[in-house]
């Protein structure tokens, strides 16, 4: 446990990190995880934890794909093979896990905020209770994640923010060489000198004797001293934005994070901090240090050689049909173009960026500027595709919102990972876009059943230019069908009816009728044939579409069966609502029972 660091030499700490980074391998090779950001923060990790007084300290882990070493740290190393494992730990941060995370992470960019919030709160409470001890609030985030607007939201509140807030750290892991230049022996030697009390002290010190000049002499002084340290660090935006810089510092050396912690947690009255570490995806396991990727995510894996244990060969992903149908069509038609939010493989744009290099755009994790500048684009004539993770697409609503839907521009929607998402649990879960889409005025959203469905939807996404348009599907395999080279154009709004009921010999005469949306229809086909053998043989239709729902088809539905159950992979409020306000408004939920199949109204870990 951390109070159980604190009294450790530095060279029993470089021991601690050794030993940590062999068990964090050894747990992700039998449960796959994101390995390749959790080595590089091993050195860090101990340090924050040995220098700093958790959790009574907050230390908040961004996003919280590096935050495997932590959860060893803080009593759950029992249970770390449990890791994204129904009933086990999280692959993230969980406040309901340990009191050693005290906020919840799986989206990007959010550390700063939240860290500042605490570090004002404390101060609050503290002036209310005298023996209430203010906090320090440390925030990692790395290079991809501070990135994204909301990081420079809160980072230019933090300096205007007030008491408080000068006990925020952020450290930024610098993990991409994107930022820094090469850490050496003069940089850490500098990122020493400017956070240790002597040097603190002198600049204070000036800062008074300043004060005592006239004001443009004092702003003059302030501005010469940020000057300095910024030829000397390269820190003058952060510095800018109200910061105490502190770095390039060597994220691996545990010599001189120990120190500069120290320094960092003993100064007073220096404001917000920013301590800029360079550190090494997959760092001391060389077939992560070799691969491409670092191993971001991986699945089981053989320890010794690093080898990943692949499952068996099966169907093109949804994923890949999408992205094939689109490299495609994008050879006759230049208007095509496709935006992605720092998720080019995920999406399948990767594919999109080798053949159209020109027609493809990685914004960075900025999903807000993904949409809008996909609208700017559908202004002038292209067709462009914005691919965005559901979950993810969520951050964007106002501009999906105000900027496309209520101006009407044909941006199409690709929707990866609508539905469950298995081992990444509720915050990267697909649950809610109908239900967050079907409600805007104009838009049009489509769910294939297949992946033969994807194919022609597709088709019909690329050719429909009337307006804003979602395509959702899933994760995942597809169910191995035939596919023609090209996809059809399919009418809007209307779907399919997939097997017509037999006649009926059981109690229900007037039979019964599944209307499905998306990848549910195996399921609900799958059903169909046990409520046959039962004598009840019920009609199955593909709605296709939830919005523009296909109103004939509903009606038909309705009209002739008994019973109309609606079956879709998503939250309350959603395709299921669109049927049920429909028959409500033609009096034929009068006549029909309706049943609606839905996700459970909580947020599902697995």
């Amino acid at each position: 446990m951390p109070h159980d660091m604190r009294n450790l030499s530095v060279e029993q700490l470089k021991q601690l990190a050794d030993e940590l980074r062999s068990e964090t391998i050894d747990a992700v090779s039998t449960t796959g995880g994101h390995l390749g950001a959790s080595l590089g923060v091993v050195e860090l990790t101990v340090a924050l934890h040995a220098v700093f007084d958790t959790p009574d300290d907050r230390v908040i882990w961004d996003v919280g794909h590096q935050a495997y070493p932590h959860k060893i740290l803080t009593g759950r190393r029992e249970r770390i093979r449990t890791l994204r494992q129904p009933g086990g730990l999280s692959g993230f941060t969980r406040r309901s896990e340990s009191e050693y995370d005290p906020f919840g992470a799986a989206h990007s960019s959010t550390s700063i905020s939240a860290g500042l919030g605490m570090a004002v709160a404390h101060h609050l409470r503290a002036e209310e209770d005298p023996s209430y001890r203010e906090r320090n609030v440390i925030a990692v985030i790395g290079d991809g994640s501070i990135s994204a607007g909301m990081a420079y939201e809160a980072m230019n509140n933090a300096s205007h923010c007030g008491p408080g807030a000068e006990r925020l750290i952020v450290v930024l892991n610098d993990n991409e060489m994107s930022i820094a230049p090469p850490v050496g022996a003069m940089s850490n030697y500098l990122s020493r000198l400017m956070s240790s009390r002597k040097f603190l002290s002198l600049r204070e010190l000036a800062a008074k004797m300043a004060k005592r000049l006239p004001g443009r002499l004092e702003r003059t002084a302030k501005k010469a001293d940020e000057y300095a340290r910024g030829i000397m660090t390269g820190g003058t935006l952060f510095e800018e934005l109200g910061f105490y810089y502190v770095g390039p510092v060597d994220g691996h050396d545990m010599n001189q994070l120990v120190h500069i912690l120290r320094n960092l947690r003993d100064a007073e009255d220096v404001g917000p901090v920013l301590l800029h570490v360079i550190t090494e995806k997959g760092h001391g396991y060389r077939p992560a240090e070799s691969a491409g990727d670092k191993y971001h995510a991986v699945s089981k894996f053989n320890v010794v050689t690093g080898e990943q244990k692949k499952g068996p060969s099966g169907p093109p992903s949804y994923t890949s049909v999408f992205a094939k149908e689109l490299v495609r069509q994008a050879a006759t038609d230049d208007r095509i173009v496709t935006i992605t939010a720092a998720m080019p493989s995920g999406t399948g744009l990767d594919k999109f960026a080798k053949a159209y290099p020109d027609r493809f755009f990685d914004v960075g994790i900025a999903e807000q500027h993904a949409v809008t500048f996909a609208a700017g684009m559908a202004t002038e004539g292209l067709r462009p595709f914005c691919a965005i993770y559901s979950s993810f697409l969520q951050r964007a609503y106002d501009q999906v919102m105000h900027d496309v839907v209520l101006q009407n521009l044909p941006v199409r929607f690709a929707i990866d990972r609508a539905g469950l998402v298995g081992a990444d649990g509720a915050t990267h879960a697909g649950s809610f876009d109908i239900a967050y889409l079907g409600c805007l005025p104009g838009i049009t959203l489509m769910a294939p059943s297949t992946e033969l469905e994807l194919l022609h939807m597709t088709s019909t996404a690329i050719a429909f230019d009337e307006g804003p348009l979602g395509l959702r599907y899933p994760r995942g395999a597809g169910l191995g069908l035939d596919l023609p080279e090209a996809g059809q154009i399919l009418e809007i709004g209307r779907g399919r009816i997939v097997r017509e009921m037999a006649r009926q010999s059981g109690p229900e005469q007037g039979g019964i009728a599944i209307l499905s949306l998306g990848p549910r229809l195996a399921d609900a086909l799958k059903a169909a044939d046990m409520l046959a053998a039962q004598g009840l043989s019920p009609t199955v239709a593909d709605a296709r579409f939830a919005k523009p729902i296909d109103t004939a088809l509903v009606e038909q539905l309705a009209r002739n069966h008994a019973v109309l159950i609606t079956i879709e992979e998503g939250s309350v409020g959603g395709f299921a609502s669109f049927v049920m306000t429909h028959l409500a408004k033609t009096g034929l939920l009068d006549r029909v029972r309706f049943r609606p199949m839905t996700l459970p109204d909580r947020f599902i870990d697995h």
